[in-house]
């Protein structure tokens, strides 16, 4: 008889040679007649002791065994269990006719997937991305990091993809939700590595997102999906507390009823115009900071040890929390990127933004990571847009900073420690392009962020060897970690004072990541589709 047995916390030393499935066999004591399949359904490295590094699995192993036999099996062994095969719910169909395609505004993680979800079971929606297809995206980026030219509607913030798109590629989330196993599938069937689905810490990194997103967009056309790039939404026109019209490039007009804004974390633009326009909406906490680089080696063997550079161990990266207790700030490590690099991610002219990024084999010898400090609408003031202007101030200051080119202020820690303003040469060549200008990045911060900042570093540095050596480079400003907006929403996802609105993702407030978003917009999708039926 055919069972699928799981066994959790399988260990296996670094410098053990014999391959996992092989092990398995051996720890389960079944014959190789019996083993039909094994799979990975986790991994994750246990380095916490540098003399004894293992990896640690989660195994499904399917085996032809008798009810004796796997009985015997279980009463030994409380890391072994039989595995119960989930039932997968069907998606079932609403009854309310659509007389108007629904309208989605963005191509991000949380638009494409609602798009995507729409589009596979019928519903042909009319998507509007303000930015450019990924390749051509791409070329403006490069332009930008080149040459300091930007384009305010195709950059690192927008254009297909999302911000997302230029960023490590991260797939880790805290949510836990079923529906997450479903998003990894469509991501895997567009060209992600399986890996993925088992990865502790699953990443895809930039080079491989973007073609799976170019991937998906084929899918969503070919379901009978339109995407219009170089479409943004100008105006909303709203009747009788409804959404009847949307305006696009201020040129242009489509009756609508059913409009998704899955619009990202930066569409300031839009936010002014739907909060002139009385959507419900409120400021909300995020964070600010800098970005600090390393040595990739030095970060390795902080979490190596003697076992650095092996060729089973991939680039290590490091999460970091600190808490003020005098004034109850936080200061913590946003999306490290091992083995890769600080991009300018700036999206208005004359101002400097800054994030990370890495490609999927993050062999660029280079560690980064923001390290931001909460701030909240006590800090900025509680009215829907303090939050936008409040980061604006600082984008320009580091611009001006910066030599007002986009170069990205930059400071070595033992000056930022110090107060002072003496190096100019630092451990590594900051990676930022196109420039860096050394200059005092706290005159682009608030005291309080600062202030954090230092007794955070200092923390750091007991924590990991070399973190705060005095000439490692910080690079200011980070400032988009997450919405500093939530656009309020109902228990079915629509506006709560006007019907046919759909805030949705990060950029409404709902999420914070890659996979967040894109649950986000999987889940109002399978809403919509419950309640509606498709052409």
């Amino acid at each position: 008889m055919k069972f699928l047995l799981k066994i959790s916390n399988f260990r296996v030393p670094l410098i053990e040679e014999t391959p996992v499935f092989e092990l398995a066999n051996k720890y389960l004591k079944i014959s190789k007649d019996n083993l039909i399949d094994i799979n990975i359904l986790h991994y994750s490295i246990d380095a916490r002791r540098k003399n004894n590094i293992s990896f640690v699995y989660t195994l499904a192993v399917e085996a032809d065994l008798s009810h004796k036999a796997v009985s015997g099996i279980l009463n030994r062994d409380r890391n072994i269990s039989v595995i119960v095969p989930e039932e997968k719910t069907d998606i079932i169909l609403g009854s309310k006719n659509l007389s108007l395609r629904p309208v989605v505004i963005g191509l991000g993680p949380a638009g494409l997937l609602l798009s995507y979800t729409l589009a596979k079971h019928g519903y042909r929606p009319l998507i509007l991305e303000r930015g450019k297809d990924v390749k051509n995206r791409t070329l403006d980026v490069q332009k930008f990091w080149q040459e300091g030219f930007l384009n305010e509607n195709s950059n690192v913030q927008f254009g297909e993809g999302g911000a997302g798109a230029f960023s490590d590629g991260k797939l880790t989330t805290r949510v836990n939700n079923i529906l997450i196993k479903d998003i990894l599938d469509i991501l895997i069937a567009a060209g992600a590595p399986t890996e993925i689905k088992y990865l502790n810490k699953p990443h895809i990194g930039t080079d491989v997102l973007k073609k799976v997103v170019e991937n998906i967009r084929k899918e969503i056309i070919s379901w009978g999906g339109e995407i219009r790039f170089n479409s943004a939404l100008t105006d909303i026109e709203i009747k009788d507390k409804s959404i009847v019209k949307v305006q696009v490039n201020d040129d242009y007009e489509i009756e609508c009823d059913n409009l998704f804004l899955a619009i990202g974390h930066s569409a300031r633009d839009t936010y002014e115009m739907i909060y002139r326009k009385n959507l419900a909406m409120e400021s909300k906490a995020f964070a600010i900071g800098v970005r600090i680089e390393h040595p990739q080696a030095l970060i390795d063997e902080a979490q190596y040890g003697s076992f650095a550079g092996h060729e089973k161990l991939k680039a290590a990266d490091y999460t970091l929390t600190f808490q003020d207790k005098s004034t109850n700030r936080a200061a913590y490590s946003f999306c490290m990127c091992p083995g890769g690099s600080v991009i300018a991610s700036s999206s208005e002219k004359e101002s400097v933004v800054v994030n990370g990024m890495s490609l999927y084999k993050r062999n660029s010898g280079i560690a980064n990571s923001a390290l931001v400090v909460n701030v909240n609408p006590a800090d900025f003031g509680d009215k829907p847009l303090d939050g936008i202007n409040y980061q604006r101030f600082y984008e320009k200051a580091a611009y001006n900073l910066g030599d007002s080119n986009y170069s990205a202020p930059v400071m070595a820690v033992g000056d930022f420690l110090n107060g002072s303003l003496k190096t100019d040469s630092f451990l590594l060549e900051p990676s930022y392009k196109p420039a860096v200008k050394v200059n005092d990045i706290n005159l682009c911060l608030p005291k309080y962020v600062t202030d954090t900042l230092k007794k955070a570093i200092v923390v750091f540095g007991k924590k990991i060897k070399g973190f705060d050596h005095p000439k490692v480079p910080l690079l200011g400003v980070e400032t988009r970690t997450s919405a500093p907006v939530r656009i309020l929403r109902d228990d079915n996802y629509q506006s709560v004072n006007i019907n046919g609105i759909y805030p949705v993702g990060e950029g409404a407030g709902y999420a914070g990541g890659i996979i967040s978003a894109a649950l986000d917009g999987y889940k109002v999708a399978l809403s919509f589709i419950s309640r509606y039926k498709p052409f």
